[in-house]
């Protein structure tokens, strides 16, 4: 049959979506690039919080309101592994469901779909196996692409009193580091020039393996292993675990990007003990003072929830205040929202909308004013761009200090080859983007 994927969320689904993709491929399924050209349309869905929830089932109404008798809709992902069953009461159109943790299954239940036609229920495969390994089951193709998300670890032991992904991933498993050498040397052969490590908390690896393999000792054999892998970049890192092993690896290896996504969710004490985070904001300033030190020119990127339970307008100056002393190069400014089943829907003290909107604003105003500071730093020099597109005498890129989809990029006046790196001198800047020219 012929499957049309949407991949929405963030990058672990668009790995678990590239799976899929490569899995039915490999059945013998075609892929068409048009939903109007297939017969099996599947959604990877987001189950985070309420707006990702929202956009999936927008999508799968969407589909829904087009699909042809002769089509089937699929719901997939995190969302689909949250609520189950329940996904048809709110997606009545579903023909079939299919969590997180069986994507590797998705062959086996498009073959399902047409024995199912009959049947009012939503298709899912039978009872669970027991859990798999995480290696993917056929070697990951990525071609044309110059960056690669790899999941080095799946499921998250946190506390956090907000957040549901425990109960979507499950406990913590981190993947075997010859399985992730193998599968980065695979990629990197197709010609990918950016390898991005991700995780729920990538630091976190290897925890569950008794301590035999760490995150610093995964980015020494990746490279030794891989000696052609151009960037090699982190995201999801949690504050208690920036080690100075971790600190020094990235500071002593070049492939290594100088950039560090490190969500810290607040800065007042009390929040964070509500939210069951890590409080000590004094050791998070000696953990910045460290990596800054190791590596002048790091970007480091956090992101902040606003409107917490209890949050009071005191607790929220003293994130303003946090924000404006640490000049983060990149932050992301959420609303808190208020997720079923965790410990943080529970508490007193829930901070209205409009409340949160209006600190989101202020937050975000500071945070640009910030940006644009430090992006004015950079007019005047060269960096090294990894070009994504071009057309109209205009390329468009990403620098060191850029994460795709969620940071800036770098506009350069000139046509340049894609998926090749460009050395670019910063003529203008913007509070999110740079300006230049090639040279």
């Amino acid at each position: 049959m012929r499957f049309h994927l949407v991949s929405l969320g963030c990058p672990k689904n668009t790995v678990e979506t590239e799976g899929m993709r490569e899995l039915l491929l490999a059945a013998g399924h075609q892929l068409a690039r048009r939903p109007q050209d297939a017969e099996v349309l599947i959604v990877n869905t987001c189950g985070f919080i309420d707006s990702a929830r929202e956009e999936s089932l927008d999508v799968l109404r969407d589909l829904a309101d087009v699909k042809r008798p002769d089509q089937y809709l699929v719901a997939a992902g995190c969302m689909a592994e949250r609520y189950g069953s329940a996904m048809a009461e709110v997606a009545p159109s579903v023909d079939a469901i299919i969590g997180t943790r069986r994507w590797k299954e998705i062959a086996n239940l498009v073959d399902a779909l047409p024995r199912h036609l009959e049947t009012t229920a939503p298709c899912q495969l039978p009872q669970p196996l027991p859990e798999r390994s995480l290696v993917h089951p056929i070697p990951r193709s990525c071609p044309g692409r110059a960056t690669a998300y790899v999941k080095i670890a799946e499921g998250c032991d946190g506390p956090c009193a907000f957040c549901a992904i425990p109960q979507i991933k499950g406990p913590l498993r981190s993947k075997p580091g010859e399985a992730i050498l193998t599968e980065v040397g695979e990629l990197v052969h197709q010609g990918v020039k950016e390898i991005i490590f991700i995780a729920q908390d990538t630091t976190a690896y290897g925890l569950d393996l008794g301590g035999q393999e760490t995150l610093p000792s995964l980015i020494t054999q990746t490279l030794a292993a891989v000696p052609d892998l151009s960037w090699l970049r982190l995201m999801y890192t949690y504050p208690q675990r920036i080690t100075p092993q971790l600190v020094e690896t990235m500071a002593s290896h070049p492939e290594v990007l100088h950039y560090l996504d490190l969500p810290l969710q607040h800065s007042d004490p009390e929040v964070l003990r509500r939210m069951n985070r890590p409080h000590d904001i004094d050791h998070i300033r000696s953990t910045i003072a460290d990596l800054r030190q190791a590596m002048p020119d790091i970007a480091l990127r956090t992101s902040f929830i606003v409107g917490y339970p209890g949050e009071t307008e005191g607790e929220f100056r003293k994130l303003l205040d946090f924000l404006d002393e640490t000049a983060f190069d990149r932050v992301g400014i959420f609303t808190y929202s208020r997720e079923e089943g965790t410990e943080a829907s529970l508490l007193p003290g829930q901070v209205p909308q409009e409340v949160k909107q209006e600190r989101y604003q202020r937050a975000m105003a500071l945070q640009q004013e910030i940006s644009l500071a430090k992006n004015r730093q950079f007019i005047g020099r060269r960096v090294q761009v990894l070009v994504e597109g071009t057309g109209d005498d205009i390329s468009v890129g990403r620098s060191y200090r850029d994460a795709p989809e969620v940071d800036g990029m770098v506009i350069i006046h000139d046509e340049l080859p894609v998926n090749e790196f460009a050395l670019v001198r910063i003529t203008e800047a913007l509070e999110y983007d740079l300006i230049g020219t090639l040279g």
